[in-house]
């Protein structure tokens, strides 16, 4: 006669047979009875029956004959002071957190400037609105990708989980927005189901999560990579302003322009300091050393060349012969041809190469020689020191009776001064 009763007390003894029924004892401090959940109710349960949980079943009161007792037949299960939804949340949070989905070091970085976006939503909601309104204004040429899902309801979860999986598989998208609007926790629940977590965390793309307003939280929002307080707030994050890179691209400019000018005063100071150096001083015998190695390398160039144009030629009277019946002579003086103005060609850009390295040792030799001082000596200047080695400039920066030397284009004098004039 007691087929719909409500009975409140503390689960015990909680454990799921291999046929996937539910027997637990419920219990107070005066009494206890057993009751069983059997496979069907099992799966409409949005939390799992742990021992310790005060709960109120209702279900269908009954004799198990096999050991004559009472037992209740469980139709449905709900916490008491908690409700189902927020027990099933605190419980899968728990044992993800264990399985280590939560981790900060297996969440993946965002790309800086996305080229493909790709966002799971409702076609029909607000999010999808503000996504697309956001995105065309902060960097209008970025490609969004919308998936269409169910974001509440019986298949939702199934729907998101695909969706997910068609993003990774298919490599359409640099990154994931999972976007839905606010509501309560049985309208969010879709994001609160362990295959979206599982389906989250084995996403090779990044996913953000912006789900809700700023108070809501989801079990996607605790595996996504990234967590957004709004639809709108993710896709501010998923990419910056087109302005603001333009921005940045104009200082890293200028940064380098200044980097550039910095470095090619540098280059030039130390120009100067090597050309002030005094291994230029040997420079003409350097260049002299460097075109004799020229010119030989020009010989040896042109010796080669002959000596492979003489074998090619050879080559081609000895294989003449044997290919005459296939009438080919008027190819091969066309090649024959070919091959002689190639060589013509070569030994004009040798003799021009040779000829212009010549013209410039020659400028060379002539400016060296144009800036030696000896040379200025030659023409009947000297050059006048004292006894410490100065070179004289004015006659009273010497006395009468003073040594001085005189350096000759041949040889050097010594002298005493006599008098000092004016």
């Amino acid at each position: 006669e007691f087929t719909d009763i409500f009975v409140e007390g503390e689960v015990s003894n909680a454990h799921f047979a291999q046929s996937g029924h539910l027997y637990f004892t419920l219990k107070d401090a005066r009494a206890q009875i057993r009751c069983v959940c059997f496979r069907t109710q099992c799966a409409r349960l949005k939390f799992r029956p742990e021992d310790g949980l005060h709960v109120t079943v209702r279900g269908s009161l009954s004799v198990y004959e096999t050991r004559g007792e009472y037992q209740i037949y469980v139709d449905h299960i709900e916490p008491v002071g908690l409700g189902a939804l927020q027990l099933a949340f605190d419980q899968l949070k728990k044992r993800l957190d264990a399985d280590g989905l939560f981790d900060a070091q297996r969440k993946k970085l965002l790309p800086m400037l996305p080229q493909r976006v790709g966002l799971i939503t409702s076609p029909r909601g607000a999010a999808v609105r503000d996504v697309v309104r956001i995105l065309r204004r902060r960097f209008p040429n970025l490609h969004l990708i919308v998936y269409p899902v169910r974001v509440q309801g019986e298949g939702a979860a199934g729907e998101i989980v695909e969706a997910i999986r068609y993003f990774d598989r298919r490599a359409l998208a640099e990154v994931v927005i999972l976007a839905r609007g606010g509501g309560s926790l049985e309208d969010l629940w879709a994001f609160n189901e362990e295959r979206v977590a599982r389906a989250l965390a084995a996403s090779r793309l990044p996913v953000i999560s912006g789900i809700g307003h700023e108070t809501d939280f989801t079990i996607a929002d605790f595996v996504a990579d990234l967590r957004a307080p709004t639809p709108s707030a993710a896709a501010e994050l998923v990419v910056h302003r087109k302005q603001d890179f333009a921005a940045e691209l104009d200082s890293r400019t200028r940064q380098l322009a200044q980097f550039v000018r910095l470095r090619l005063s540098e280059a030039r100071h130390r120009l100067t300091e090597l050309r002030l150096h005094r291994v230029f001083q040997t420079l003409a015998a350097r260049v002299a050393d460097r075109a004799q190695r020229v010119d030989e390398a020009m010989a040896a160039l042109d010796g080669a060349v002959r000596r492979r144009l003489n074998a090619a030629r050879q080559e081609l009277m000895r294989v003449s012969p044997g290919v005459a019946r296939y009438d080919v002579e008027r190819l091969l003086k066309l090649r024959r041809g070919d091959l002689d103005k190639r060589r013509r060609g070569l030994d004009t850009v040798l003799e021009r190469a040779l000829t212009e390295r010549h013209n410039r040792l020659a400028n060379s030799r002539a400016l060296l020689a144009e800036r030696n001082p000896l040379a200025i000596l030659k023409r009947g200047y000297s050059i006048t020191r004292d006894a410490n080695g100065r070179i004289i400039r004015d006659a009273q920066s010497v006395a009468a009776g003073s040594e001085i030397s005189v350096r000759l284009a041949r040889g050097q004098l010594g002298a005493t001064v006599r008098e000092v004039k004016p």
